[in-house]
């Protein structure tokens, strides 16, 4: 079988792995805590997507936490601070990402559908290569390996640039980018790749905005997991999403509609 459908591109956490994008809040709360610094869930949270170093810098940057930094440290952060944190983080999230590697439901599925379809499967993250080194075989045991991974720091920026999403379309030879899908639970990897030129599908349920582990997600009465999840929509909406489902496991009927309109020559946006 064939498909108009060049390639799709994934993010990782909250996406394929580790529903509600568990691992790196717990990293970064236990990597500031270690600085004598707190941070909340939401602070963690704020702006997950982009490459850690920048989301530490993000972090440090907040008018809270800076408040905090100082009386801990009696200075300012500086960017060697920052560079501390990351270093501390990259370990944490090494083991952090590992214990969070369950497949989100319905993506090893969807792997094979694809292969099946003649799709390319790539995927780019935030995550740095050693920050990935487990994540990746323990994917492969369940299902998932795809073709490329590009990760944060393989290229001149992170995103919300394309760069990453462009250097994963070149290693897959998928062209032109509207014949390709970009899929993602962050409002910046949905950036990302309306700056690359593609499709793009945000993932409400699974990802950071809603922020809760399978478990607890599926324990949350029906009406507040709806109202939380028309949020994480609305932000995916607004970020440029063509669409929006709640996860990966709701894929194959948008990616239908996808094919045909690009089959019917429109484009992304």
């Amino acid at each position: 079988m064939t498909s108009t459908i060049a390639a799709v591109v994934f993010d990782w956490a909250g996406t394929m792995v580790d529903f509600g994008c568990m691992a790196p809040v717990e990293s970064l709360r236990t990597a500031f805590a270690g600085e004598g610094v707190a941070i909340s869930d939401a602070e963690a949270r704020r702006d997950m997507g982009v490459a850690k170093r920048d989301h530490i810098r993000a972090i440090l940057a907040m008018e809270r936490v800076a408040a905090a930094w100082t009386a801990a440290h009696g200075r300012d952060a500086t960017e060697a601070d920052g560079d501390r944190l990351h270093d501390a983080v990259e370990p944490l999230m090494r083991a952090a990402a590992g214990a969070h590697s369950d497949l989100i439901p319905g993506a090893a599925e969807l792997a094979v559908s694809l292969a099946a379809e003649g799709i390319k499967i790539g995927s780019c993250t935030g995550y740095t290569r050693t920050m990935m080194a487990d994540i990746l075989p323990l994917a492969a045991a369940q299902g998932y390996s795809p073709a490329s991974v590009v990760c944060s720091g393989e290229t001149a920026a992170g995103r919300p640039s394309p760069l990453m999403l462009w250097k994963v379309l070149s290693e897959l030879k998928a062209w032109p980018a509207r014949a390709c899908v970009k899929v993602d639970d962050a409002p910046v990897g949905i950036g990302e790749g309306v700056a690359a030129g593609t499709w793009t599908v945000g993932l409400a349920g699974s990802g950071n905005g809603v922020g809760l582990s399978l478990a607890d997600y599926r324990a949350l009465p029906a009406a507040e997991r709806t109202a939380r999840v028309a949020v994480a929509a609305a932000a995916l909406m607004a970020a440029g999403a063509d669409y929006v489902i709640e996860s990966v496991a709701d894929l194959p009927a948008v990616l239908e509609a996808i094919a045909a309109r690009i089959a019917a020559g429109e484009r992304p946006g």
